[in-house]
């Protein structure tokens, strides 16, 4: 009697697990998310002819604009002699790994590499483009790694076939960061910590990260995105508007061997919009800022005064540049046609420059260009055409660094490219 009485209790509990227990396809959904990386990226070879020399990285292949005149004993421009190359080096391959949950947030990992180098002496070096983490919650994204630059709006930047991607114009900048970003509904707003690695600022030792590093304190950017589309109709609205303050210390001693804490300290502000229909898009950007050396734009600093006469301790005023672009492309298939145009200018500094100074284009007061295209997609194959005038006014710096008596030269650039995405 008493094992019969075990016997049942035993099944009962059996059953009261059975039904207790989640059904094996819940059981199933329940397992975290398997590790994989998918790979994509695309082969890219760039055929360009320059009607004079250029300012440039990488034998050419970044235009930024052409050079200033040159002349010879006999008086002719010796950088009015045109230029012709052939490089595949935007080639890229990119991986996006994901993975199981962890901190109740979505994980994932992204890299993104190219042959494009770090310098001319490394063209066809492998470098990383982009390398970072996600953790992702309903409301809140965590990315740390490096990634564009805030001042870089990858939801809305020029769709031109040049690798310069619109810069100077546009900034142009990817950077080791850790970025915060906040929803909430239509609005967006991210907050960003940046060091610095391949796009650096310029000093008294020539590009370099050391002046950030040794400041001690991160660029700091903050972004206000507002995002709505339409996915039935085809439309879709980004705009948004951002700051950044960025603090450098160009020397750590004085010429005169003294230790030094001087630093400089530059602001920035932009603002975007991106305006998509079924059949054309539209976008626009206009950015100001103080030292915009690191954003591959116009602009630095100068030596400003001295601080200790006895010491040699320098003081630094920021050169400021304004710049605004704006395109319009058609969004057919396989034809698609496009129109850049960009302006930019040297502002100057809010004080004298009396020492030297460094930053891009000094003695240029402004710039522009204009660039139409013609892409024809073809299945996993692109062919692109684009005809890319720019200009640039070259003159004398005052105290101020305003640039006056300042005269253009041209740059006519016509560059064929080729695809193949995979």
């Amino acid at each position: 009697m008493t094992r019969q009485r075990l016997g049942l209790a035993g099944l009962g509990l059996a059953l009261a697990a059975a039904a207790a227990a989640p059904p094996a396809a819940a059981q199933q959904e329940a397992k975290p998310a398997a590790f994989g990386i998918a790979l994509s990226g695309f082969v890219k070879t760039d055929i360009f002819y320059d009607s004079r020399q250029t300012t440039s990285l990488r034998e050419g292949h970044f235009l930024l604009y052409p050079k200033g005149p040159l002349p010879d004993l006999d008086g002719r421009d010796v950088n009015g002699r045109p230029q012709f190359h052939i490089l595949s080096v935007q080639t890229r391959i990119a991986g996006k790994v994901t993975g199981p949950d962890a901190l109740g947030a979505k994980t994932s990992a992204y890299l993104e590499a190219e042959f494009f180098g770090t310098s001319d002496a490394d063209l066809n070096g492998f470098r990383l483009r982009h390398g970072y983490l996600k953790l992702e919650w309903p409301r809140t994204e965590l990315m740390i790694g490096q990634f564009w630059h805030p001042m870089f709006v990858a939801e809305s930047f020029p769709d031109v076939v040049s690798f310069n991607t619109g810069a100077p114009f546009q900034p142009f900048n990817r950077s080791p960061q850790v970025r915060l970003t906040r929803t909430f509904g239509r609005i967006a707003l991210a907050a960003t910590a940046l060091a610095q690695r391949d796009f650096t600022s310029t000093g008294p030792d020539g590009a370099s990260s050391a002046y950030l590093r040794n400041a001690a304190l991160p660029e700091l950017n903050l972004k206000l995105q507002y995002a709505s589309g339409n996915g039935a109709r085809g439309t879709e609205t980004v705009a948004g508007l951002g700051g950044d303050l960025m603090k450098i210390a160009p020397r750590i001693q004085t010429v005169a061997g003294f230790k030094t804490n001087e630093s400089l300290t530059g602001l920035a502000a932009m603002a975007f919009v991106r305006q998509r229909r079924p059949k054309w898009t539209w976008k626009a950007e206009a950015v100001w800022g103080q030292n915009l050396h690191h954003l591959t734009m116009l602009g630095g600093y100068g030596v400003s005064g001295v601080a200790d006469p006895l010491r040699l301790d320098l003081t630094y005023t920021p050169i400021a540049a304004l710049a605004a672009w704006t395109e319009v492309m058609t969004n057919g298939a396989p034809w698609q046609a496009g129109l850049f145009a960009g302006y930019s200018r040297n502002l100057g500094a809010p004080e004298r420059i009396l020492g030297p100074a460094y930053a891009r284009g000094p003695d240029i007061a402004a710039l522009y260009r204009v660039s139409p295209r013609l892409v024809c997609n073809i299945g996993k194959m692109r062919f692109a055409g684009e005809a890319e005038l720019t200009a640039a006014s070259y003159g004398t710096p005052d105290a101020f660094g305003k640039v006056r008596e300042a005269r253009f030269v041209r740059n006519l650039r016509l560059l064929l490219a080729a695809y193949y995405f995979f």
